[in-house]
């Protein structure tokens, strides 16, 4: 017989959420709004002008006149960045099962991973958008440098971080490699992949921004940062704002979106995901 909601010792839901949600959403929420009232306040009590620092009510109107433009921003820079995320974690993925199944493939080519990784993007961008005729493809590139080295190297960790006595049992039942991987090392692995997954998502966002930038390309297929740097140009600094907080929004989103697929995911059996009581 399962327990009423206000059985002791049992924390009734709200609006069917489980205990503890709440005030993970009000506290940010509350802040938040204290935030955006107290810029409110400086910004008319100063009299500080639109064109050096707009206020939140004059970004929120800009925001609803401009929608047409944004939104055809926006949806060209989330593509980029979903699409920049889908082929990192494919590609990083696939990189670090073959690191895991030999240990010269990976001495060989990590270092290469990594030369990707601290290789700043700014400073090859143009070189990929030179050597690309696309500029979409271009963009795509610039994003997956940025996003790939998280999911390689967290899966990887995982991947090598397989319990040994688990292994050994696997070993004794005679288990093949592809056993062994398929229903062990992939398993042991999935939480540090989807941190890497969750880390991917914000890069991948910020590896769009940056090539867009680089790129400057206009026209119907530009996104969110060509709008940034037209605003500026145009001393349209609401419209500025109003687009960065269009991608701030975008990269809570996104982590949002891939915390919850790793929490569905995790939620029965990792220490992780499950409940704390204390």
């Amino acid at each position: 017989m399962t327990p009423p909601d206000d059985a002791p010792g049992r924390e009734r839901r709200i609006l069917g959420l489980p205990p503890g949600t709440w005030p993970r959403i009000l506290a940010p929420l509350v802040v938040g709004l204290l935030l955006l009232g107290g810029w409110e306040w400086a910004v008319r009590h100063f009299a500080v002008p639109a064109y050096i620092l707009p206020g939140p009510v004059a970004i929120a109107r800009t925001l609803v006149a401009d929608w047409p433009t944004l939104s055809g921003s926006l949806a060209v820079t989330l593509r980029i960045t979903v699409l920049a995320l889908l082929v990192a974690t494919a590609a990083g993925l696939a990189l670090s099962i073959l690191f895991s199944q030999s240990k010269w493939v990976e001495m060989t080519f990590l270092p290469y991973a990594v030369m990707l990784q601290v290789t700043p993007v700014v400073a090859i961008a143009p070189l990929i958008i030179i050597w690309v005729d696309n500029i979409q493809a271009s963009l795509l590139i610039c994003a997956w440098i940025v996003a790939f080295f998280p999911v390689v190297s967290n899966t990887t960790i995982g991947l090598n971080s397989t319990d040994r006595n688990l292994l050994d049992l696997f070993r004794l039942y005679g288990a093949t490699r592809w056993q062994t991987l398929v229903h062990l090392r992939l398993p042991a692995a999935m939480p540090f992949f989807l941190a890497g997954l969750r880390i991917s998502g914000g890069l991948s966002l910020i590896g769009a921004i940056v090539a867009e930038f680089v790129a400057g390309a206009g026209g119907a297929s530009s996104g969110l940062a060509y709008r940034i740097l037209e605003s500026g140009y145009q001393l349209q600094i609401p419209r500025m704002f109003a687009a960065l907080a269009l991608i701030s929004f975008s990269g809570v989103l996104i982590f949002l979106a891939l915390s919850l697929v790793s929490h569905l995911m995790l939620r029965r059996w990792h220490e992780s995901a499950l409940r704390k009581d204390h």
